[in-house]
């Protein structure tokens, strides 16, 4: 029951931020998803459901590359800017 509180509070939040107009909240986006998927994991497991167990290690993945994208990278880009190196 907690697991699914959480799945439904993370997994909107992630999908609104996701579908914003503004920049600064999208890159939110990927946060709340990956921070709801060790729910979805148990969740998964809990019920073994394989199907939606491997659902999660997709979605994760690209929860993941949406973090890297919008909180990583863009850190790299702003450093080797403000070095004045292109990249």
């Amino acid at each position: 029951m907690i697991s699914q509180i959480f799945i439904a509070l993370f997994g909107v939040t992630a999908v609104a931020l996701s579908q914003s107009t503004m920049a600064a909240r999208r890159r939110w986006a990927s946060v709340f998803g990956l921070v709801g998927q060790p729910f979805w994991f148990y969740a998964a497991w809990e019920t073994q459901q394989w199907g939606i167990f491997a659902l999660c290690v997709l979605y994760t993945i690209t929860w993941g590359k949406g973090f890297y994208s919008n909180w990583i990278s863009v850190d790299r880009a702003a450093i080797a800017a403000a070095k004045g190196e292109q990249q």
